[in-house]
């Protein structure tokens, strides 16, 4: 798993690679002025304390100051630099993610809970850094501190540090037998976070219907449930954790007294000096620390794994549509005449399709109604249209040209979709409207917002074009999102158009106030208008009537012209 998961992440390390290099070598050169500190340490003892010699002690006194000093940069450049490294690389990774998450299908997104997701953009991610990138530097300079501290005790005595190696073995075992029970409760905490994430964001989001239906006492119970989950997942996490330090301490301990035990002898024999002895000690309380800390990374690297498994899920996940590599992008004015040739679709993971054989045309400019039943594939039309999925069968023509021709971003430049749900961001009414159209000026929105009759109850908010409409524009009334999104549609101002179950939630009142900006939006538009409801159908619209597939979508007309009369039955 860690092979997979460096194969899959380490790439995007390129761009801070020297900077982990960098901070590696500067942990590095402060672990050797630890090592030159202890030697001026038993310097001082031996030649100094143990001599009573005051005039021996400022020449060793002040390189220790040095040294520290030194160490003192080395250890703060270090760890400032790798921790920039470590910010960047992951920056890089999580926009890698999320720009795949967003090239992926509704679907994706419809069976899966959003408080997960943003685990695994967030928590999970965080995770795979601290293994490819931090801490990959931090096992590299714990190798290099422990090669160096037991090249430093091998030098004072060579027979003591033999007696310290045989013991480090024990470290190893216990790191590796907490290091495969550390993954799975990793992997239970990394789960249940994600569940206990998506419990809150739900309910967050929902709170007008909870508290309509008084669930409040219900929802805190669900989230409490997933809460002792998550507690249980933590605490086991916790057990592992805090029973790994003292085990590993006791083995310590146990190694400190042989070697006090068996150093006492030595100095007792006049073999090894006090100082000696006390800089194979301080070698040793830097060793074992050292030793301790790859137990740890293998810890470590169970949570990492953990989460590296939930992102690496995610990223395997294809997108429903790829641009060919012969793909272009639209080139000059765009008349919008839609074609759908023989076309038939089957969503993903379903036997039974849901359009077959559907054939039809609409002119530029004009405008058809397309109705039926649930599950007859009306809102199907305007999924393949944008290319959220391409056809099973046959094809869609923009103006003659495969719709699989025209790169995704081209072919959705020139096509607005108004979808049942008014789809708003938590920003100003100004940024709302011009979502659609990236850098337009301040006269272009307010002239869009006349249009779509917006203007006037924009003008009567806190603060007018700047005022924030709350998350998913909660803030307004459902005549209102609708012409805040008329105006963004408006400014957008894309040769075709497709008009979801536009009116769906709007009173007759309502609906009547926001029909003649929709009349304007229509106006010299191609327009698919998707709707149940037809009591404000233009009078000169063609008609389809979609019935659910047996062998094939049935359509049924009304007003056909004749650039609908080739028609699959």
């Amino acid at each position: 798993m860690i092979r997979k998961t460096f194969a899959e992440f380490w790439p995007d390390t390129r761009g801070v690679r020297r900077l982990f290099v960098i901070g590696g070598v500067l942990a590095i050169v402060a672990a050797l002025c630890e090592v030159a500190a202890i030697g001026l340490f038993a310097v001082i003892t031996d030649e100094v304390l143990a001599r009573q010699d005051l005039g021996a002690f400022w020449t060793p006194a002040l390189s220790w100051l040095g040294l520290a000093v030194v160490a003192g940069l080395a250890a703060f450049g270090g760890a400032y630099i790798t921790a920039l490294a470590a910010e960047r690389f992951l920056l890089k990774l999580r926009d890698r993610v999320f720009a795949h998450v967003q090239t992926l299908t509704p679907d994706f997104f419809n069976n899966r809970r959003l408080g997960d997701l943003m685990a695994r953009l967030t928590d999970d991610i965080e995770a795979i850094e601290t293994l490819v990138g931090s801490g990959l530097v931090k096992a590299f300079t714990t190798v290099i501190s422990v090669i160096v501290f037991s090249t430093a005790a091998f030098i004072v005595r060579w027979d003591l540090a033999l007696i310290t190696f045989a013991l480090i073995p024990g470290f190893i075992i216990i790191s590796k037998l907490f290091a495969a029970k550390f993954r799975g409760a990793a992997a239970r905490e990394r789960q249940s976070n994600g569940m206990m994430n998506s419990v809150i964001e739900e309910s967050l989001s929902n709170q007008t219907l909870v508290q309509a239906h008084n669930r409040q006492e219900a929802e805190a119970g669900h989230l409490h449930r997933q809460g002792e989950t998550w507690l249980r997942a933590n605490m086991s996490q916790a057990w592992l954790s805090g029973l790994y330090g003292p085990a590993v301490q006791v083995l310590e301990t146990i190694c400190m007294i042989v070697i006090l035990g068996f150093g006492a002898w030595e100095i007792t024999a006049g073999r090894l000096t006090i100082g000696g002895l006390l800089a194979f000690a301080a070698y040793l309380a830097f060793l074992y620390p050292a030793v301790q800390n790859l137990g740890e990374l293998a810890l470590n690297v169970s949570e990492a794994a953990a989460g590296s498994d939930r992102v690496m899920e995610v990223l395997k996940a294809r997108p429903g549509v790829t641009d060919s590599p012969a793909a272009r992008p639209l080139a000059g004015p765009v008349p919008g005449r839609i074609t759908f040739e023989q076309v038939g679709f089957t969503y993903p993971n379903r036997t039974r399709p849901t359009l077959a054989g559907l054939t039809f045309t609409v002119e530029p400019g004009q405008t058809i109604v397309c109705t039926g039943p649930s599950g007859a594939g009306k809102s199907t039309l305007a999924k393949l249209l944008l290319r959220f999925y391409e056809p099973t069968t046959g094809r869609i023509l923009l103006d003659g040209t495969d719709i699989r021709d025209i790169t995704s971003a081209s072919l959705r430049d020139h096509i607005t979709i108004l979808q049942q749900e008014n789809l708003l961001f938590s920003g100003t009414a100004r940024d709302n409207i011009a979502y659609g159209k990236p850098g337009a000026s301040f006269e272009e929105v307010v002239a869009a917002a006349k249009l779509a009759d917006a203007h006037d109850f924009i003008n009567r908010l806190p603060d007018k074009y700047d005022t924030p409409l709350g998350q998913r524009g909660r803030l307004l009334s459902g005549g209102q999102l609708q012409r805040i999104a008329i105006a963004r549609a408006l400014l957008r101002n894309a040769p075709v158009l497709v008009l979801d179950e536009p009116m769906t939630g709007l009173d007759a009142a309502t609906a009547a106030r926001v029909l003649e900006p929709m009349r304007r939006l229509m106006e010299g538009r191609t327009t698919i208008l998707i709707t149940h409801d037809l009591r404000h159908v233009p009078p000169d619209a063609a008609m389809i009537v979609l019935e659910p597939v047996r062998r094939s979508n049935r359509i049924r007309l009304k007003h056909m012209p004749p650039a609908l009369s080739r028609l699959g039955r």
